[in-house]
């Protein structure tokens, strides 16, 4: 779809190990995506929140911060799998297909490709990710767990990039201004990241008591696919 699309897939096969791996291919995918790119938009703002991860990991916020700080890997590998399908013709999921394939178009606001892309891989990848650290850790995934309270400490600081770029990103795609008052702002606030991530962690549980189980496991995922697609395409609507 775009003609550095070569340059990204190279970027995101990339198996990152830390923190810093996650940042060093966001970072690429930033400097690669033009303005026009609505891909650009999303890592935009999720490569602001994994420095807001890292720094909070480094400043000993968490209870268990080596297992937010694997988390994060994790979890951003989703992301990155992801695209890598996407961009090789492969299969990518729903939710995240919806944003991928429309990248250029115009009319779309750049905060709704930001949005688009929270709600896919926060409903979507967060609980698998979970699920894999969990694993990793051998820790079981429970409300009232030192990995469940570093989890949720972070809700605050979500909410506050988030509500900073629907001010910095209340554009076109190209840039254009979207009115003063628009239906934008209507779909936007039925959004909560916090009651996401708390959706996200209660599926996590869910997936994990169901691993036994593999055709269950991905029935599920495939209906929360399907659930979290809807979201996204609703989220992509261009703004009148």
């Amino acid at each position: 779809m775009f003609p550095y699309d070569a340059t990204i897939l190279a970027a995101v096969r990339t198996s990152p190990q830390s923190v810093a791996d996650v940042l060093e291919i966001m970072g690429t995918i930033d400097a690669t995506c033009t303005d026009a790119d609505g891909l650009k938009w999303f890592n935009w703002l999720y490569q602001r929140v994994t420095q807001a991860v890292e720094a909070q990991v480094n400043a000993g916020t968490f209870s268990d911060a080596a297992w937010m700080a694997a988390l994060d890997v994790q979890f951003a590998g989703f992301y990155f799998s992801a695209l890598a399908a996407y961009l090789s013709g492969a299969s990518a999921p729903g939710c995240w297909q919806a944003l991928f394939e429309q990248r250029n178009q115009a009319p779309i606001a750049r905060i709704q490709f930001a949005m688009a892309g929270i709600n896919a891989h926060i409903n979507h990848d967060l609980p698998q990710a979970v699920v894999a650290t969990c694993r990793i850790s051998a820790i079981v995934p429970n409300h009232g767990t030192p990995q469940y309270v570093s989890y949720t400490t972070l809700n605050t600081t979500l909410d506050s990039l988030i509500d900073t770029a629907k001010k910095e990103l209340r554009l076109r795609l190209l840039g254009d201004v979207i009115p003063a008052i628009s239906p934008l702002d209507a779909t936007l606030e039925t959004w909560s990241v916090s009651a996401s991530r708390e959706a996200a962690w209660n599926n996590a549980e869910i997936l994990w008591h169901l691993a036994d189980a593999p055709p269950v496991s991905s029935a599920f995922m495939q209906t929360l696919d399907g659930l979290t697609e809807l979201a996204s395409r609703t989220l992509l609507v261009p703004v009148p």
